[in-house]
């Protein structure tokens, strides 16, 4: 079984084989590739399966957790700009959707090689933890796809309108046909994959396992997929499926451990593999810790921080950093460089990105809770996280349904429960892309100021069947019989 270049960038790099870049891939003798002829070969291969670039920038910036800062302050890029305005990005630069997007199906293309090779070679046992890992992987790529590039799942609705295309075979020609099928079959592909391969993981496959979908991380995926699926106990039994461990004990410890650290450290604890609310971490090419956005983390955004802004009164522990006021930053991410010319010294700038992380799981797990109205369990996970987050949090700051309902002027009780789930996420989330999701989820209606030249302050909306809510396919894709979303 061999493994060519040319076939695994064809259809994620939207086509760059058409590109004068890429055409020395087409000039390479045939047999001049890697032999997928072992189980330490596929397991390498499937190390590759995971999307290589971010989301965060452009999710980040088209939800509510951006604000306009004002004339002259922060940077002003198309990348950082135009997902503020719910604007296309041209071109695939880093961070933007159409490099995500490629990202992903290089992922995906690696995991079916790797599926490929299983399939024709007579590994054994020894393989199967790696067949699960490019299952449950190429799951999560076209999951994220269809996230992002399609229309919101409808729990209990038709989702016919068009998906994302779900590859499943090696690519063997440059244009190939695809079809994007509807949201519905990509759902039921996702769910296919994931529960073969979930069932073929093993805890102890590899040397550093936080890089690969272990157990763990896939029950944490799953839950989020059932989150969206509206499969509430689902939700819960994958989430409670993750550790047997208390969730106090392994969600980041941010007013106590985290808070007593210096800035340096802290943004590189939080991303470290050995912590155990790392469920799944990709090395990430992104300059997203480097960016303070005119169009971002600012001066209203910083306030739910503050004291008298979440149900306990109390602050959230979050470092806030900044270069000048309003440009602040979580600092949750710590930037690496890969030099690709060592006597230029240039490269490309990486993070280490939480694919997955307990803390999210924990809150998937509470909102499934509240929609069985199973409200003193849902309300103890929000406890559990309360009592990680707030500074100086004691015992009497727990709330219970009355003064969740009281808080939020809210009478019903699973509608002020899941209001709060969501307003708590909000915060802890900020620049990790969580929130884009639940805007999606819950088709919540975003609102953006901007201000003009002069200082004069209007606002826009992105209304929920809004279609710049889908992010753009590339226009290459078009070439492959992929139709574009509308605009």
């Amino acid at each position: 079984m061999k493994f060519d270049k040319i076939i695994y960038f064809v259809f994620g790099s939207a086509l760059l084989l058409v590109t004068p870049s890429c055409n020395k891939y087409l000039d390479t003798n045939p047999d001049n590739r890697t032999e997928i002829n072992s189980v330490a070969k596929v397991a390498q291969l499937v190390g590759t399966a995971y999307p290589a670039y971010d989301y965060l920038t452009f999710t980040e910036g088209a939800s509510d957790n951006a604000e306009d800062k004002g004339p002259g302050i922060g940077t002003v890029t198309d990348i950082t700009s135009r997902p503020y305005f719910w604007q296309d990005v041209a071109g695939s630069s880093t961070s933007t959707a159409v490099n995500y997007w490629n990202g992903c199906y290089r992922g995906i293309a690696a995991a079916n090689q790797a599926l490929d090779a299983i399939k024709q070679n007579n590994f054994g046992t020894a393989a199967l933890p790696y067949k699960g890992e490019a299952l449950v992987a190429r799951a999560y790529a076209h999951f994220m796809l269809v996230t992002l590039f399609s229309k919101a799942y409808v729990i209990g609705g038709p989702n016919d309108a068009p998906g994302i295309p779900y590859v499943t075979e090696p690519e063997t020609q440059v244009i190939k046909q695809y079809d994007r099928g509807t949201i519905k079959s990509v759902y039921e592909q996702v769910e296919k994959d994931l529960t073969e391969g979930l069932a073929l993981l093993s805890p102890s496959a590899y040397t550093v396992p936080k890089f690969h979908f272990t157990p763990a991380a896939a029950h944490a995926f799953a839950a989020r997929f059932y989150l969206f699926k509206g499969d509430w106990q689902k939700v819960i039994d994958h989430t409670s499926a993750i550790s047997t461990e208390d969730f106090a004990t392994i969600i980041r410890p941010i007013n106590s451990t985290l808070d007593a650290m210096a800035y340096a450290d802290y943004k590189v604890a939080l991303t470290k593999d050995d912590k155990k609310f790392n469920l799944l971490l990709a090395n990430q090419y992104a300059n997203y810790q480097r960016n303070y956005p005119r169009y971002g983390y600012g001066q209203q955004l910083v306030k739910m921080f503050a004291a008298g802004y979440n149900i306990t009164g109390k602050a959230y522990a979050f470092k806030i950093a900044y270069t000048t006021v309003p440009n602040y930053t979580t600092g949750k991410y710590a930037e690496f460089f890969y030099v690709t010319n060592q006597v230029a010294n240039t490269g490309q700038p990486y993070i280490m990105s939480p694919l997955f992380t307990t803390d999210e799981a924990l809150m998937n797990r509470a909102e499934a809770y509240a929609r069985l109205n199973q409200f003193d369990k849902s309300i103890k996970d929000i406890n559990t996280m309360l009592s990680a987050t707030v500074k100086n949090y004691a015992t009497s700051d727990a709330t219970n349904l009355e003064k969740i309902k009281a808080f939020y002027g809210i009478t019903d009780p699973q509608e002020a429960v899941i209001k709060m789930i969501l307003e708590t996420k909000k915060a802890i989330f900020l620049q990790e892309g969580i929130r884009w999701m639940d805007i999606l989820r819950h088709r919540i209606t975003v609102k953006h100021n901007v201000f003009d030249p002069t200082g004069n302050e209007t606002f826009i909306e992105l209304g929920p069947d809004d279609n710049r809510r889908l992010f753009q396919l590339p226009e290459e894709a078009a070439l492959s019989g992929v139709a574009l979303n509308p605009r």
